[in-house]
């Protein structure tokens, strides 16, 4: 039986390569980043400017290059040479079956928005859950650069993806679901207010167990923030709740 790859690139990095563990044998933080850079581009080769870049965003030192160089001979020697391929371009190679959370992640959301699209409630569940925990899962804390920004801005819309697939869901299969409903649209309404699919949502968990006033104060609510920052209406989805549950 083959032993497993397994990447977490979220919250704590770790490197599991066909079984060993090696993530503490990263040199050092620019070892950390390289490793994330190259595992999250790693379908494709990688210019070694493009890494200096990543890795001194605001003004590489002087010799980046060779330094580049000292950093790559430290990694062939924890990952295995075999593992980084190229010399002015630059690949990781994982085995076939490796695991990345990120990948994971893309994939798994996709799953949960096309049983969404289906109606097929239960085969979304899972899914959306693991888009959902993935992405509330901070990426390299405390690190700042124009590429980690651009992954934290993905991160965030993913985690919104999979707020709406599982309050939808959750609110068709009904029952003890209807909690994890409600968690999810307060959860979807913070991170994006101005997203009507949140407040829709609530609406109708309130309403299914039993608490019309305050789902029809949500509505007040959402028509408030709209008219007074945006002046205009609620879209047709929430107005449509609201209307329902007036009569």
């Amino acid at each position: 039986m083959a032993e497993k790859t397994r990447i977490q690139l979220c919250g704590r990095v770790v490197v599991e390569l066909e079984g060993y563990r090696l993530e503490r044998d990263l040199p050092g933080r620019q070892g950390r980043l390289l490793f994330c850079y190259l595992a999250l581009n790693r379908i494709r080769p990688v210019a070694r400017g493009e890494l200096v870049g990543a890795l001194w965003p605001q003004r590489p030192p002087q010799g980046a290059d060779s330094a580049l160089s000292a950093l790559l001979s430290k990694f062939r020697r924890v990952l295995g040479a075999d593992r980084i391929e190229g010399r002015t371009e630059l690949r990781l190679v994982l085995p076939h079956d490796a695991w990345v959370d990120l990948e994971a992640a893309s994939e798994a959301i996709h799953r949960a928005e096309s049983a969404v699209a289906l109606c097929d409630w239960v085969r979304a569940w899972g899914p959306a859950r693991l888009a959902l925990d993935v992405a509330r899962r901070s990426f390299l804390p405390g690190e700042d650069a124009p590429w980690i920004d651009e992954q934290r801005r993905l991160l965030e819309g993913l985690e919104v993806r999979a707020l709406e697939c599982i309050a939808r869901s959750s609110l068709a299969l009904r029952g003890p679901e209807l909690a994890a409903a409600d968690r999810s649209a307060r959860a979807l309404v913070r991170l994006a207010p101005y997203r009507e699919s949140g407040n829709r949502y609530l609406m109708e968990a309130l309403a299914a167990q039993g608490n019309v006033a305050e789902a029809l104060a949500v509505y007040d609510s959402l028509r408030c923030l709209l008219r007074d920052e945006l002046g205009i209406a609620p879209a047709e989805e929430p107005r449509d709740v609201y209307r329902r549950l007036l009569a």
